[in-house]
């Protein structure tokens, strides 16, 4: 499709690129006066989407950015009332709406069909985002607070209760949960991923309502926002209501959030650590898992290659590190942490058995190493390695649905290259990026190239 930019007076219109493949075109703005950055997805789409986005990156493991997210949405200046968010759920016409808090950003999106519910939607996000009233008392409501363990008894223990405290000991008590989050511990040792941003039930007591509101006023500010829409919009007039709505208030930011490189360690780091089980008997409940740091999911040749390898390796019980995985006798089976982990600013992959004991960790480690060294030194099945490069392209094409709208998909596709001030636009074109691969494999040291690597 093609379509002429037009922004408001407000922002500066920054560039614009056809997804042929797609059929849309992404357009870049950015806010004059704070900064803030508008991605634009144009698309001949009845269906409309917005999203905030703003930079979180929690420096402990409290849960602040997680609290806030719920808290936000209690209660606006201009919508004082206790809870907006589900009034609106019961009488909007929207097809989605949410709020999501990742490793290192807070989003705010929803959709609609109707171009008056889109309207009162976003009066409703954009004052809940930017002029939260944070009542004291919805802090203890969706943080945390103490209470006597029998509520009409003021001799019984106390006990702490709050949204998210509560939410986050049900994810805490998985054992994949708690391995995830000590091995980002340890592969992040400087960064925001080493911190639980969802929240520690054991620290989310040690966050303050001072420290929340600091959190707010830091890092929900227009100059570290990101806002990203899709669909059949007048983009001047939108942007038009965003700056007389909210981003008129503020003055540009000199704070710039982001997340450094991490420090790459000079040796393997090899840490044993505990999880909580109810049964008496621990055999057979060890977890073993290897992870390696890889190169910024905003580096989109990266992104695909690492993509590529993962499925060469683990798509399917042919794969050579599956196959070593699921026949292996050291555990019952592959770890639920197989895979690549791109949501991050630097990927990381990990493979590893479940159901393992704790003496088996150095053959573990040797059967994975070892058949890494095999593919490397044996190379891999040209017609395999095709196979997975069309899986792949297709899988970048998939329009998924699971109860989220296609244009809101794409969105998130493109979110953390937005959040890291990388191209999100080069994340959704993909097929430069495919090209080249196709180039590449026809090396046939390509795939063990990339092992050794």
């Amino acid at each position: 499709m093609s379509v002429t930019p037009v922004s408001s007076s407000s922002f500066r219109f920054l560039r614009s690129e056809a997804v042929a493949s797609l059929n849309l075109e992404v357009q870049e703005y950015e806010h004059i006066q704070t900064g803030a950055k508008h991605f634009h997805l144009a698309a001949a789409q009845e269906e409309k989407v917005f999203l905030v986005a703003f930079r979180t990156m929690p420096q402990d493991s409290s849960g602040v950015a997680h609290i806030l997210e719920h808290t936000a949405l209690c209660g606006s200046e201009r919508f004082p009332v206790r809870d907006p968010f589900f009034m609106m759920t019961r009488r909007s016409l929207n097809t989605f709406m949410n709020a999501f808090t990742s490793s290192d950003w807070t989003a705010y999106p929803f959709a609609s069909l109707n171009p008056k519910d889109f309207d009162n939607l976003l009066d409703v996000y954009l004052d809940a985002a930017f002029f939260s009233r944070l009542d004291p008392m919805d802090f203890a409501q969706e943080g945390h607070r103490v209470e006597f363990a029998e509520p009409n008894n003021p001799e019984s223990d106390l006990v702490y209760k709050g949204v998210v405290f509560n939410e986050m000991k049900g994810a805490m008590s998985s054992p994949t949960s708690t391995l995830w989050q000590t091995f980002t511990k340890y592969l992040f040792p400087e960064t925001t991923y080493h911190h639980n941003s969802g929240g520690e039930p054991a620290s989310i007591p040690d966050l303050t309502y001072e420290q929340l509101r600091e959190f707010y006023a830091s890092h929900y500010h227009p100059s570290n926002a990101v806002f990203m829409t899709f669909g059949d919009l007048d983009v001047a007039a939108l942007q038009e209501k965003i700056h007389q709505q909210a981003l008129s208030n503020f003055e540009r930011s000199d704070i710039e959030l982001k997340v450094p490189d991490e420090k790459r360690y000079f040796a393997p780091v090899r840490v044993e650590e505990a999880y909580a089980l109810d049964q008496e008997d621990l055999s057979k409940q060890t977890h073993h898992v290897l992870g390696w740091l890889l190169p910024r999911s905003i580096d989109v040749d990266a992104l695909m290659k690492a993509h590529l390898l993962e499925r060469v390796l683990l798509d399917n019980s042919s794969s050579p590190l599956l196959a070593a995985l699921e026949s292996s006798t050291l555990g019952t089976g592959p770890s639920p942490l197989c895979g690549l982990e791109d949501s991050n600013r630097e990927m990381s992959f990990v493979c590893g058995l479940e159901g393992s004991e704790p003496e088996d960790a150095a053959a573990v480690e040797q059967l994975i190493l070892d058949t890494l060294q095999k593919v490397a030194d044996e190379g891999v099945d040209p017609r395999s390695v095709a196979a997975q490069l069309h899986q792949l392209e297709l899988s970048q094409r998939e329009i998924t649905g699971d109860g989220m709208p296609f244009g809101l998909q794409l969105i998130l596709a493109g979110m953390s290259a937005a959040i890291h001030r990388g191209d999100p636009v080069s994340v959704l074109n993909i097929d430069p990026a495919l090209a080249k691969l196709r180039e590449a494999v026809k090396d046939a040291d390509f795939i063990p190239n990339l092992i050794r690597e």
